[in-house]
């Protein structure tokens, strides 16, 4: 076996800079993280700052605001829409994981005198201080030499200090600290300072042509700590950009690199690559680094939920994480009890009740690790806990787990979606069958029940066709314990195909509803069939209609591609390939009927990450499996398509696809080149 050839990691961050003309992403959904501090630009500013987020500080309200005094004249930041000389006007604006670079103009006489200069300013979120930097720079060109002078205002809002223990889905509630202003530069209460940061905003004459720079910052701490960035706020900056440069290059040293002639399909995978890598968060005092958020670059959501990263992405991402950043975070799942909690704050505080899909997510994650790195004995046992202890607390009702009210299972806005349902038990089959697996792997087969388990996943598959199923509406049905029945054609559903519990009547039944008019939307799926007169709805795309989660459309299509269905898969993923040139990063949720965002649910989710899920192992095939072999079975694509440099146990894999050619090298030896059909590949760790 070759070893393969030492590349340089397929990213750098600026190949996730995004135009922000062409965003339709609400503006309150428009912040930049370090994985430390958060910060949003002030809507249709050049130069203003608008919020702060640093656990454990929040200031929500903060705001900057910066003035320039050119030739005597003073030229405001308004964002007024406004005729006449209302101040800088925003020409240009780009996100980047790392920076909100932004651009502005005046061009204006004022008193029969040209005062023309532009503006280019970068808001950068410090990595290792609890708080920001703003760089403008200022070219004249009025044609003379003008003196130019720059001033700025903080105003700190409401602001408090919040244990991470308390930082949660929503944004942290706390009590607001008074902060009493102490000097020009700094604000003061019992427990917390702010501090201004000034450099180069003194009064200079700039000769035409000229240009010249100015910094602003704003840094939080304790009372009892010294005032950060001790060495200047470019120097802070620039370790924000080299940090993010790192994690960069750490989070996709195992993930591929994308090309494709394919319209719009590359764009996606980058907006989905880079959706689950601003979710990292990197701060010492949380309990692993990186911690995988939910959500959280406006500040809300930082918290993990083991559905979101362990359900919707689970192998992208353990390869974005590593081996050891995979364990640590499934090791924190186990002790904060994530049986018992449906997620966890930064420091590992379990929060709100138990979730029914978070045991299946935290096996789908110890499968994943398993199956791109390798099997682990500890997680396995620690995995049987979690699902015995489940089971212990469940109802059964022929054999079927009752998974409770909506809390712990959809959170819909209607009664159809409780207690017995298809989906999480099809799961726990699909757990069972993966502990056989796991436990042959790794030559426990005698200390685990196996025979049992592979019994009891059978019987949990039989008892859903028996009793779920209803021939006549060709659907599932949910059982109260009560005793009557509930329909609801939720996309949830489409799991219990995808874990086996079908059989290829029922498959071709449920496929018939993946159309345009009931799950399908030009822009999308929907959560809750359109069909479905008792319970969609047009305001929780999220679960109830209209449009879905955005981890839900990528995983159908890898479900149908999974199910041998091809086209359809596609005609699923194709339909959200509108997200890569219109989200710098994707939402919570979306419509499926428009490319709209909901503005009043969370600007970002790791689930977002689904998207390399689905076209890495489902429209390009690649299944790593714990033995050591991966099984590359793509579909064929409508242009060329290359899968670069992915990386499995320290193999490299590149995969070139066509409409009827495949091309797969293994650690740069051409394995396979002709037809598009499975090829095996030994992947076992080499040494």
């Amino acid at each position: 076996m070759h070893a393969p050839t030492a590349t340089t990691a397929p990213y750098r961050v600026d190949d996730f800079g995004f135009d922000l003309r062409r965003a339709v992403t609400p503006a309150s959904h428009i912040w930049v993280g370090s994985g430390f501090a958060t910060v949003a630009p002030a809507e249709r500013r050049v130069l203003g700052v608008r919020g702060l987020h640093t656990p454990p500080f929040t200031a929500p309200d903060l705001a900057l605001d910066v003035a320039i005094e050119v030739d005597g004249h003073r030229i405001l930041d308004q964002g007024s829409l406004q005729k006449g000389d209302v101040g800088l006007l925003l020409s240009g604006h780009d996100w980047y994981p790392n920076r909100f670079e932004r651009r502005g103009t005046f061009h204006h006489l004022v008193d029969g005198r040209l005062i023309s200069i532009g503006i280019r300013s970068t808001l950068v979120p410090l990595h290792d201080a609890h708080g920001f930097a703003l760089e403008v720079q200022l070219t004249n060109r009025s044609g003379r030499a003008v003196p130019v002078v720059f001033g700025s205002e903080v105003a700190p809002g409401a602001v408090g200090s919040v244990p991470l223990g308390e930082w949660d889905y929503g944004w942290p509630r706390f009590e607001a600290q008074p902060m009493v202003r102490t000097s020009a530069h700094e604000w003061s209460s019992a427990q917390l300072r702010l501090v201004s940061l000034t450099d180069g905003a003194e009064r200079r004459s700039l000769e035409d042509g000229a240009s010249c720079t100015a910094r602003f910052g704003v840094v939080l701490f304790d009372q009892d700590d010294t005032v950060p960035p001790a060495d200047g706020m470019g120097a802070a900056a620039g370790r924000t950009r080299e940090t993010w440069e790192r994690r960069v290059e750490a989070a996709t040293a195992a993930l591929p690199r994308l090309s494709s002639d394919v319209p719009g399909l590359e764009a996606y995978y980058r907006r989905s690559l880079v959706s689950g890598l601003i979710c990292l968060w990197d701060n010492p005092q949380f309990a692993i680094r990186p911690f995988p958020a939910v959500s959280g670059i406006e500040g809300a959501g930082i918290c993990c939920y083991p559905w979101d990263i362990g359900g919707y992405a689970a192998r992208a991402a353990a390869l974005m994480l590593g081996a050891q950043g995979t364990q640590d975070l499934l090791h924190l799942m186990v002790s904060s009890g994530i049986d018992e909690h449906s997620r966890f704050s930064p420091n590992g505080t379990g929060n709100d009740v138990p979730y029914a899909y978070s045991v299946w997510a935290f096996v789908n994650l110890v499968w994943a690790a398993a199956s791109v790195a390798e099997p682990d004995a500890e997680l396995l046992a620690a995995a049987r806990r979690m699902l015995d202890a489940q089971q212990a607390d469940a109802v059964h009702w022929n054999g079927l787990s009752d998974f409770g009210p909506q809390p712990e299972l959809l959170e819909m806005r209607g009664a159809g979606y409780e207690h017995v349902v298809a989906s999480p038990n099809a799961e726990h089959a699909w757990i069972l069958d993966r502990f056989v697996e796991l436990a042959e792997l790794l030559g426990l087969a005698e200390e685990y029940p196996v025979v049992e388990w592979a019994q009891q996943a059978d019987s949990i598959r039989a008892g859903i066709r028996a009793h779920l199923w209803d021939d006549d509406r060709g659907w599932f049905r949910a059982v109260y314990p009560d005793g009557h029945d509930e329909y609801i054609y939720s996309i949830q559903y489409f799991d219990a195909l995808r874990f086996g519990a079908c059989t290829p009547a029922m498959r071709e039944r449920l496929l018939e509803h993946v159309r345009d008019g009931a799950f399908l939307g030009e822009y999308g799926v929907s959560s809750v069939s359109a069909e479905d007169q008792l319970h969609y709805e047009l305001n929780d795309p999220d679960w109830s209609g209209a449009g879905a989660y955005t981890g839900d459309g990528p995983i159908l299509a890898l479900t149908l591609w999974e199910q041998g269905e091809p086209d359809k898969a596609w005609d699923v993923l194709r339909r959200h390939l509108w997200m890569g040139a219109q989200l710098p990063y994707f939402p919570q949720e979306h419509y499926a009927d428009r490319p709209v965002v909901p503005e009043h649910k969370r600007a970002n989710v790791i689930a977002g990450l689904s998207g390399v899920e689905a076209i890495v192992f489902g429209l390009f095939g690649v299944e790593p499996r714990p033995d050591g072999t991966t099984v590359v079975c793509p579909s064929a694509v409508p242009q060329r398509s290359v899968l670069s440099d992915l990386r499995i146990r320290g193999h490299r894999i590149d995969i070139e696809l066509e409409s009827h050619r495949l091309r797969v090298t293994l650690d740069d030896v051409v394995v396979h080149d002709g037809e598009i059909r499975r090829v095996d590949l030994d992947t076992r760790r080499m040494g």
